[in-house]
């Protein structure tokens, strides 16, 4: 329950973000129908398109997370995970692309991006309107990498799809909104909102280093023991639970 409230929140909450980087795409959207309710279904599909493509991204950093923590790194990539997450609002420069050049190799793939998300936009159909989803969850957004390296570091690659899939609804209310109403945020709230986002990524990055360096501050920095301790707690809970049950029928 805490993986699926904490994935919600972030989401909701960076939002206001793509409000500002993603809304001119969610505006320009080619809905169509001749009701309401059918603009809405197009509007539904396109984020659904977008959260689709984020669950395979957590799948790809779940694995990798996963293996990490197979290795017995999981404290550390707590630890990297925080530092990384803060080194995107310090160093914003560092994880930003420059998505109108093409002469750098690495980026092509985005530049075919690009030019499918144009050739869809003049497609008006449902399809197309879930497709431009699918391909926009590919594009760069400060979010999503922190959302990405959140879900790495839960060391399970169903916990970090589960993880991404409440992220991607998060983000919905937000971008559907913006999508059928039209630019309902004012600029200047929508400038606030944005600032705060940064404040919200340090501080996950400072608990999730202090997740990691187990000081053994209560809820905090649990150090592995305790860790160890409340995890067979649970178990044992958990076994007498299922015995009562057998024992019951």
């Amino acid at each position: 329950m805490e993986l699926v409230l904490s994935g919600l929140v972030f989401g909701f909450v960076t939002s206001f973000h793509c409000a500002g980087m993603c809304g001119p795409i969610a505006i320009a959207l080619p809905l169509h129908g001749d009701t309401k309710l059918k603009k809405i279904f197009g509007g539904v599909l396109y984020n659904l398109g977008r959260t689709l493509t984020y669950i395979l991204l957590g799948a790809m950093f779940g694995l990798l997370g996963q293996g990490i923590g197979a290795l017995g790194f999981q404290r550390w990539l707590s630890i990297v995970t925080g530092m990384v997450m803060i080194l995107t609002v310090l160093f914003p420069s560092l994880f930003s692309f420059n998505l109108s050049s093409r002469n750098r190799g690495g980026f092509y793939l985005l530049n075919y991006i690009k030019a499918g998300l144009r050739n869809l936009f003049s497609t008006k159909s449902f399809m197309s309107l879930f497709t431009i989803g699918v391909l926009n969850g590919f594009l760069p957004c400060g979010p999503l990498y922190s959302a990405l390296i959140i879900s790495a570091s839960y060391g399970h690659v169903l916990k970090s799809m589960l993880f991404m899939t409440m992220f991607g609804l998060g983000t919905m209310p937000m971008l559907l909104g913006i999508s059928v109403l039209g630019n309902f945020i004012s600029i200047p709230l929508r400038r606030k909102l944005s600032n705060f986002i940064p404040v919200v990524i340090v501080v996950l990055g400072v608990l999730f280093i202090l997740r990691g360096l187990n000081l053994g501050i209560p809820f905090l920095s649990p150090t592995e023991k305790k860790i160890e301790k409340k995890m067979k707690k649970t178990q044992k809970k958990h076994s007498v639970k299922t015995i009562r049950k057998k024992d019951i029928k």
